[in-house]
């Protein structure tokens, strides 16, 4: 059996029986569905891989401006996939020239990649929480610019139940947007938030029906491709930097972006149109 991480990646693509992840492109927009529903669409070698590559694909095409990512019910992600931590992490461990170097080449490279992917690219991402997302899975969802509940959401910590620590990005953000006490706090029980319940405590941008899930976040792809293109590739690592920055960082690094803006002609156009004349 193959073990060490490049091995891994690359036997799982040549073996490749079926697609577990599905793209429906839909204009300026794509939704990308994880699609092995009888599991809980849990992040296997093959559905984490097949993600990775369709993500990276997304990415570079400049016909699409956002992407939703979501699950097929009844989950959003089960998170890591048990089986392959113990048919290949733990024979890693014992076995691979690298041992445990192995297991952080695939939670940096396939995990950890995805996580960055999303935060990284000018493309807007929305997570469109369907169901149970925990995990891995969870740190997908919360590393996207947009987050839509649905009332069947379910916000799963379970790290501390498997005996793991919060990874691939978790820590970080759950501690930003719940505070320190509530974030250790849901570390430590493994409780399970309700969509209702996330929502109330700062989680996530709408809460929607089940049904009006995708509506929703077709919804926010809109909002977003009827913005200008420049508008939403220099705002993500503005907005996602500035948190970290001093007040002072942060002004500073909008008054060196904002007369670039004044270049384009899609600003002389739509400040043409808002005065009643032509540019």
């Amino acid at each position: 059996m193959t073990l060490t991480y490049t091995e891994v990646v690359e036997s799982t693509r040549a073996g490749r029986e079926r697609s577990l992840v599905a793209v429906h492109r839909e204009g300026a927009h794509a939704v990308v569905t994880l699609d092995d529903p009888d599991r809980l669409n849990p992040l296997s070698a093959e559905l984490t891989i097949q993600l990775h590559d369709e993500l990276a694909a997304l990415a570079a095409d400049p016909a699409i401006r956002a992407i939703v990512l979501t699950g097929r019910d009844p989950a959003f992600s089960a998170g890591g996939d048990l089986r392959l931590m113990t048919e290949v992490g733990q024979r890693q461990l014992h076995e691979a020239p690298g041992g445990g170097t192995e297991i952080w080449r695939w939670i940096r490279g396939q995990f950890g990649g995805i996580a960055r992917l999303i935060t990284r690219t000018d493309k807007a991402f929305i997570a469109a929480v369907n169901g149970a997302a925990a995990g891995v899975g969870l740190a997908f969802a919360l590393a996207c610019d947009v987050l839509v509940l649905s009332e069947r959401a379910r916000i799963v910590p379970a790290f501390g139940q498997i005996g793991l620590l919060p990874e691939v990005g978790n820590s970080w953000l759950l501690t930003r947007r719940l505070g320190y006490q509530r974030a250790f706090g849901l570390f430590a029980s493994g409780q399970h938030l309700s969509g209702a319940e996330a929502f109330e405590l700062g989680l996530g941008n709408e809460l929607v029906a089940h049904e009006r899930l995708l509506d929703s976040a077709g919804a926010w792809c809109e909002r977003i491709e009827a913005l200008p293109e420049h508008v939403l590739a220099m705002s993500k690592p503005l907005l996602r930097h500035c948190a970290e920055m001093t007040w002072e960082q942060a002004i500073a690094m909008e008054e060196f972006a904002e007369p670039i803006c004044f270049t384009t002609q899609a600003h002389r156009d739509r400040v043409a149109k808002l005065l009643g004349r032509e540019a």
